[in-house]
């Protein structure tokens, strides 16, 4: 069986956990990026990284779990960065820096960008990655492309799925307790958009997906140890879903089947629970320092001027 092959494009962040004074690398495009090398992929991450401290301590983590990045680029500004506490285990976003230069300053594919994306069997991004205007230059590889909507509104809007939809093969959205008729509809009006895949995620309440003609389920499965929090879960999840049924031979011209896409939810729901017993997406954390603090402090200020 061949190597499967994985890019996460766009987004990276460092995550600050004010209630634990430690921060952790992460981003949807570098935590599929990891997770899919932790599941045995190959993986590479293409992306913008801020000139800052937070931007070496990103790169270094990802680089360290064995996710190449060398086609990455540093641009003058402060990488992306966020605050978030955990209550009862859920994390509470409490501000961010908008990306810092992820947005900013974001991502342009030249040619030799997409010759070397090409060379991967799926490119994975996300609606914090600001690259919505690379995706049509992607359409020319045979890689399939797939994209995180995540849970706001605001990026599943028809205008928004138009300008997405038509170029990706998977769409991931965030439902939370959704009811099924609600769930249905809504991952039907999503694939009217483009894609022929909608993966709907709902935290304990599992997952649901709809391949156009049929929708498949998953419950969540206990976790095998102390639970730490939810980070990073769902995107536990779709990493190991994208390798699995990549691994049954999903390929764009190759439409799985029903046997190979509950396989591949079955798989997604054991590492998404393992993924509630680690420290932040991936570890790799560290005790925030004085600049974090500054940098905490910036965010908040900015929340508030808002």
């Amino acid at each position: 069986m061949s190597t499967v092959r994985v890019l996460g494009l766009g987004d990276n962040i460092v995550d600050r956990f004010v209630d634990r004074g430690i921060e952790y690398p992460g981003g949807n495009a570098v935590n599929v990026a990891v997770f899919a090398r932790k599941l045995g992929a190959e993986a590479a991450y293409l992306g913008v990284f801020g000139d800052d401290e937070h931007g070496r301590f990103v790169r270094d983590a990802i680089e360290d779990c064995g996710v190449e990045t060398s086609r990455s680029s540093v641009r003058p500004g402060p990488n992306g960065l966020t605050e978030i506490e955990t209550v009862d285990g859920e994390r509470r976003f409490l501000g961010w820096n908008q990306g810092g230069v992820t947005i900013s300053d974001p991502l342009v594919l030249g040619e030799d960008d997409v010759r070397y994306a090409a060379g991967f069997d799926l490119i994975h991004s996300s609606a914090y990655s600001g690259v919505i205007a690379e995706l049509p230059k992607l359409a020319r590889t045979r890689s399939l492309r797939s994209y995180d909507f995540s849970s706001e509104s605001e990026y599943r809007t028809a205008e928004y799925l138009d300008r997405v939809g038509p170029w990706i093969d998977l769409a991931l959205v965030s439902l939370g307790s959704l009811a099924r008729a609600e769930t249905w509809a809504e991952l039907r009006r999503v694939a009217s958009h483009g894609p022929s895949l909608v993966l709907g995620t709902q935290g304990a309440g599992g997952a649901v997906l709809f391949d156009g003609a049929a929708y498949y389920y998953s419950d969540a499965e206990p976790v095998p140890g102390p639970f730490v929090d939810t980070m990073g879960c769902g995107d536990a999840y779709v990493s190991a879903f994208m390798v699995e049924l990549l691994r049954s031979g999903w390929r764009r011209n190759a439409r799985p089947g029903g046997a190979a896409l509950h396989r591949s939810m079955r798989r997604a729901a054991q590492f998404a629970a393992w993924q509630c017993t680690v420290d932040g997406a991936f570890g790799h954390g560290r005790p925030i320092d004085g600049a974090a603090d500054v940098a905490g402090a910036m965010i908040r200020s900015a929340g508030d001027a808002g």
